[in-house]
């Protein structure tokens, strides 16, 4: 086995380590239906990926609407996982080599912490919920979730990669001080990725396997 980068991989969780494109475009359509928002295209919601529920919620119901819209939209979503719900295939082997390496793994994500952790349940993925949109003031692309991700496992920033599918993962990242690889399976753009600094930009698990190890 060739030697891993960095002795830290954290990853996004959502178009990242988890295909839970479906469930976020239909959850955001049953929303808006059942409480007459303005109605978005599917490639509007995706462009909402990896920032915070409570910003998109105040964007599309104002700020007075947030808890009302924020329930609804994650109760529909917890009766529909079974549903929408879907794996990357491969990322399982990923995970389970990085372990083998002695690699430290983490995610840090947008969502909330009892939401992530079922969904990662749900798919068998473990790895564990390091920050979440409940732990830090501020967040992507701001570098805060990153950091204490890194610092939970007493692991530097500089010896850190992070996984993601967005541009705010990139930013975060190199705000972070860590390296920062973008993967073009989830809901980012790929150009829009491919135009920021990172270590790399990948399409298959297995590009990703040949920029995690060296």
């Amino acid at each position: 086995m060739t030697e891993p980068r960095w002795g830290t991989v954290l990853f996004d969780f959502d178009g990242t380590l988890a295909n839970t494109i479906p469930l976020i475009l239909a959850s955001y359509r049953w929303t808006i239906e059942q409480h007459d928002l303005p109605s978005m295209t599917d490639e509007q919601i995706r462009a909402t990926i990896g920032r915070t529920l409570p910003d998109m919620m105040a964007e599309l119901g104002g700020p007075e609407r947030v808890t009302e819209l924020m329930e609804a939209y994650s109760a529909w979503q917890r009766d529909n996982v079974a549903t929408y719900l879907e794996s990357y295939p491969g990322l399982d082997g990923l995970l389970t080599e990085l372990a083998s390496a002695g690699v430290r793994v983490g995610i840090a994500t947008s969502r909330r912490r009892e939401s992530a952790e079922n969904l990662a349940g749900v798919l068998g993925i473990n790895v564990p919920v390091l920050a979440t949109l409940e732990d830090t003031t501020e967040h992507k692309p701001l570098p805060a979730p990153l950091l204490l991700a890194a610092e939970r496992l007493g692991s530097e920033a500089s010896d850190c990669t992070y996984v993601g599918d967005a541009v705010v993962d990139l930013q975060a990242a190199r705000a972070a001080g860590m390296a920062g690889i973008g993967v073009t399976w989830g809901a980012g753009d790929p150009d829009a990725l491919r135009a920021e600094p990172s270590v790399a930009v990948v399409d298959t698990v297995e590009e990703l396997r040949a920029a995690l190890f060296g």
